[in-house]
């Protein structure tokens, strides 16, 4: 009797209970319930990694783009330094200096212009005095090459530190420059000094080749006159003839 009436107990008990329990249930509409979907969340993951690495991947092109930009900017970049005012400067100097030369110029209409009338066959009917103004003029012309030969010597030489300062100027500028247009003007530069200085060493050969030239048409001119002048000197006159002379007069 006991046993059935605790069983008795305990299903009243339960039913009491699943009503309650069972009213959360009851009063969730359907529409409520959250499905999980394994497949789909993992596509969903998959989808979303991959559209990550397409944006990363494009941001890593911008960059690159970004950085070719800023390489080109620099390789389109000027040299901010000229030496191309000194160099012309130096040329100038020189070009003056040559430009001085004395009595013989560089100039080939006057040269040709000198040889015949000073330096060629020395003329039979010119007088004597002609010949000794000839001379003097010829010996000016060679001691003017001279002198003219030594002061493009030392234009040259001046010119050397005025180079060396620009060519140290250029150097680094060369190491400092930025992109391939920089170190590109700068080594164009350092060319034109090379090609400043090959013009001041033909200066000074082309200087003292002329110098070297009169000097030796000097000497040939003057060996030629001096012929002239020896044939002169013995077909003058009727040469020594003897004869008595008195050296004491006496009382007659």
């Amino acid at each position: 009797m006991k046993l059935r009436r605790s069983l008795a107990m305990r299903l009243a008990a339960a039913l009491i209970v699943a009503p309650a329990a069972l009213s959360p249930m009851l009063a969730t509409p359907a529409h409520a319930f959250i499905v999980f979907d394994p497949s789909n969340y993992s596509q969903n993951v998959l989808t979303a990694a991959r559209s990550l690495e397409q944006i990363t991947n494009q941001v890593t092109s911008l960059q690159n783009e970004a950085q070719m930009l800023i390489n080109q900017s620099r390789n389109l970049a000027s040299l901010p330094f000229s030496s191309l005012q000194q160099l012309q400067q130096s040329v100038q100097r020189t070009q003056q200096l040559l430009g001085q030369a004395q009595n013989v110029a560089y100039d080939v209409q006057q040269i040709d212009q000198a040889f015949q009338q000073k330096y060629g066959n020395v003329s039979l009917s010119a007088s004597d005095q002609q010949l000794v103004t000839e001379a003097r003029s010829r010996w000016g012309n060679t001691i003017g090459g001279l002198q003219d030969a030594m002061r493009v010597q030392a234009g040259v030489v001046g010119n050397i530190d005025t180079n060396r300062s620009e060519m140290s100027a250029l150097v680094g500028q060369s190491q400092g420059a930025t992109g391939a247009l920089q170190a590109t003007q700068a080594g164009n530069q350092l060319l034109a000094l090379q090609a400043q200085q090959l013009a001041d060493l033909t200066a000074v050969v082309a200087a003292n080749g002329r110098a070297q030239a009169l000097q030796s048409a000097e000497q040939a001119t003057t060996a030629d006159q001096g012929r002239e002048q020896r044939r002169r000197f013995l077909t003058q006159g009727s040469g020594y003839q003897s004869g008595s002379a008195q050296m004491f007069y006496g009382k007659n």
